[in-house]
């Protein structure tokens, strides 16, 4: 009867430390939103994964692809993340909207965004945007050419002294079939797209956001305000911030690993090794001198920019607790 009751007390204390073991393990999830498919756009993250940065942080994180139908704004508001990785534009717009999202950290310093037109067009500087057709994505996308067009004063309302907007896909088409005479590219994406399809840097002309003056912050990580207010939540994030920062490390570092690592984990099938060591290449310079800090400098750009966009603005008014560093101070990170 001893040893029976010695062993049930053993079994219930076994029972007991697995539960605990199981509820630390829950505590620590954390699923993680992205913007788009499964790319090079992403290897940071998916290298910490693979190489045990967040399994040695204690967290078990999972990755969920992006794709033409999901708004990640959407998927976190609804409760079916942690975290996103999205743009600013439509971060604050979908927080003046409602959804109460929060830049906790910002891996990428500068943006890839561009505009790439066929230089038969005659399109030399933005001034010559004017009664031309332009390829731009909406989606959340279009708030930063909105912004840019409401700068030079030219009407998106296909007006003679304005352009015409069409609604670009997610693809290259409409310069490749020339129904634009200009489309909005990313340079680690699309642009190589339109160089594979045959059409030469020699007849592109490109204007990158960035050098316009009008680039606005891409690929930050997002969470909702209401869950920052607990202590343990943000450390939670600080310990992912840091695991995915030291991703993005290992990527710059190892890029031929890193590519393998994405094309693993793309379960479409649908990715290349060339254009993914292509897209890596670009992205690991927009990655270039961010520590996941996000830079006050940035950030007022980014909303100057994005309250500038004359009558139809991205935003309305100047937001009021749209980022923190909260968590990139748990991460250790300065």
């Amino acid at each position: 009867m001893v040893r029976f009751k010695s062993f049930l007390a053993t079994a219930a204390g076994l029972l007991l430390a697995a539960t605990a073991i199981s509820g630390v393990q829950a505590a620590d999830t954390v699923t993680l939103q992205l913007k788009w498919v499964t790319q090079a756009q992403f290897a940071g993250y998916y290298v910490a994964k693979d190489k045990g940065f967040y399994k040695d942080a204690g967290l078990d994180v999972t990755i969920k692809p992006g794709g033409p139908d999901i708004a990640p704004e959407q998927v976190i508001a609804g409760g079916g993340a942690d975290v996103i990785v999205d743009w600013m534009p439509a971060a604050l717009a979908a927080r003046e909207k409602g959804v109460a999202l929060v830049n906790i950290a910002q891996p990428f310093k500068t943006s890839g965004m561009e505009l790439t037109c066929r230089a038969e067009t005659g399109i030399k500087s933005p001034s010559d945007f004017k009664g031309h057709t332009l390829g731009v994505w909406f989606f959340g996308n279009e708030y930063p050419f909105l912004s840019w067009m409401s700068s030079l004063g030219i009407k998106t309302d296909g007006s003679p002294q304005g352009v015409k907007v069409l609604k670009q896909g997610f693809n290259v088409d409409p310069l490749i079939q020339k129904q634009a005479d200009c489309i909005s590219t990313m340079t680690y994406n699309e642009y190589w797209q339109v160089i594979d399809a045959g059409i030469p840097a020699s007849k592109l002309v490109v204007f990158k956001y960035e050098d316009q003056g009008v680039s606005t912050l891409e690929d930050g990580l997002y969470a909702m305000e209401s869950k920052l207010k607990d202590p343990a939540y943000v450390a939670k994030l600080g310990k992912f911030v840091a695991a995915s920062m030291k991703g993005w490390a290992y990527a710059r570092d190892h890029a031929d690993e890193a590519v393998k690592i994405v094309l693993d984990n793309d379960a479409s099938g649908a990715q290349t090794e060339k254009h993914q060591a292509q897209m890596l290449s670009e992205i690991n310079k927009l990655t270039a001198g961010s520590n996941g800090v996000l830079a006050q400098a940035d950030y007022d750009r980014t909303v100057k920019t994005l309250l500038s966009a004359g009558s139809d603005p991205v935003i309305t008014k100047q937001p009021v607790g749209a980022w923190t560093h909260a968590v990139t101070d748990a991460a250790g990170l300065k």
